[in-house]
């Protein structure tokens, strides 16, 4: 229908009058579309900038339906999106305590009060227990909102108890990862839990159960440098920044220019850091069968 026709204006006096419409009233249909276009929440997309609504972004599992960018998801929503039922969440028993009384700009409390209040989570990580296609599992994921989805005491403590857990009822353990390093308002205290994790990860070898990390964007720092990088397998998803030290400080240290894509999930794949690169879409089956082959299971 022309623009003519929905404002009521008449094109020439042999226009039928049915034709011509009324101004001001649009049909159900058209005041349905409106209502859909002002009032549902859009995500644009950082790569083409698409206008997505939040609802189809989510049905999408966050990959853009115009240019198949994979955007950031929630730690709580990857998990439930990846199990096919929630049994239990894990380690809320755990909080962070202030042992340094550490304050920069802002006092550590405060700054993990925002990050509450931000994300609707207790800390970084989240850990449920449930089922992938039948199979009983233990996955983790951090919530990169939380303060960067820096690793600190507490993120130990869920991750070491989903380990321990996961050797008890003989279950294999997966792990979203996405972080900024280790938590500098922890100290020391932060740094030992690279140390813990790696402990964890090994009485899991021992115990010939699987541990698969997904690395998701982006990965850095003391994640990386322990829990993220001692998988059985390493998955990526499509153009995840993954590395140790940030590109610019590397640029800095080397005084050379590092093109794209430098860090990436396929530059990492040709260099054989990961193990293959899988879209968010094929996931789920991917690490089941994995997960069946390394299980021995039918």
């Amino acid at each position: 229908m022309s623009q003519e026709v929905k404002t009521g204006k008449i094109l020439s006096p042999s226009t039928p009058w049915t034709a011509r419409g009324v101004p001001g009233i649009q049909t159900p249909d058209e005041q349905q579309s409106l209502k859909a276009i002002f009032t549902e929440p859009t995500i644009e997309c950082p790569e083409c900038h698409a206008l997505v609504t939040r609802t189809a972004m989510s049905f999408n599992a966050y990959v853009c339906p115009q240019c198949d960018e994979h955007l950031r998801m929630k730690a709580r929503e990857r998990l439930t999106w990846f199990f096919d039922q929630v049994q239990n969440e894990l380690g809320q028993e755990f909080s962070a305590k202030d042992p340094l009384k550490f304050v920069d700009s802002k006092p550590y409390p405060e700054r993990m009060t925002e990050a509450q209040n931000k994300t609707g989570e207790t800390e970084a990580l989240v850990v449920m227990q449930g089922l992938l296609k039948n199979m009983p599992v233990i996955a983790c994921a951090f919530e990169f909102d939380f303060m960067g989805g820096s690793m600190g005491t507490v993120v130990g403590d869920r991750f070491v108890q989903a380990a321990e857990r996961a050797i008890q009822q003989k279950q294999p353990l997966i792990c979203f990862a996405a972080s900024g390093g280790a938590r500098m308002q922890e100290g020391m205290l932060s740094l030992m839990q690279m140390a813990r994790t790696s402990a964890a990860i090994q009485r899991m070898k021992e115990a010939g159960l699987p541990y698969i990390v997904v690395l998701t964007h982006p990965v850095y720092g003391g994640v990386t440098a322990s829990l993220a990088m001692l998988g059985d397998v390493h998955i990526a998803e499509p153009k995840a920044m993954i590395g140790f030290a940030g590109k610019r400080v590397i640029e800095q240290t080397v005084r050379e220019k590092l093109e794209e894509p430098f860090q990436r999930a396929e530059y990492l794949l040709d260099h054989g850091v990961v193990d293959q690169i899988v879209h968010r879409h094929a996931l789920r089956d991917t690490v089941y069968r994995i997960l069946a082959k390394l299980m021995n299971l039918p």
